[in-house]
């Protein structure tokens, strides 16, 4: 949804959180010395006064070894995550892993790498 905002900023397609752009949807930068904060993406300027008493915490949380390796249990047949019937192109099998990433942007659809579990062939799909 379109709306008009009053400004020479251009129209805003979002709203919500003053963390993400009002015209294009992403997260915009940590405030610094300037007067406005100015969206990397698409150059959206906005005032810093906006920010007033807007407070960002940020956390970095480490996950250890075993925590990390408890998602990615093996089962016996040597099939390491999901899987889907898709045919490997380099040996034939048929059922390959598959992990997905958003490698884009966020308004595009996610890629879809798939591996082989038998030869290690790898594929990926834009999807």
């Amino acid at each position: 949804m379109e709306t008009d905002n009053g400004n020479d900023r251009g129209p805003e397609y979002f709203s919500g959180e003053l963390e993400f752009c009002s015209v294009c949807g992403s997260i915009l930068p940590l405030a610094d010395a300037t007067k406005f904060v100015v969206c990397r993406l698409c150059s959206t300027s906005i005032p810093i006064e906006n920010f007033h008493g807007m407070e960002t915490k940020s956390v970095v949380v480490y996950n250890d070894r075993e925590t990390a390796l408890k998602g990615a249990v093996q089962k016996d047949d040597g099939v390491v995550g999901p899987t889907v019937d898709r045919v490997c192109v380099k040996c034939g099998r048929e059922g390959m892993t598959y992990a997905t990433l958003q490698t884009r942007s966020a308004d595009e659809g996610q890629t879809i790498f798939y591996s082989c579990p038998d030869c290690g062939h790898q594929e990926n799909e834009n999807s």
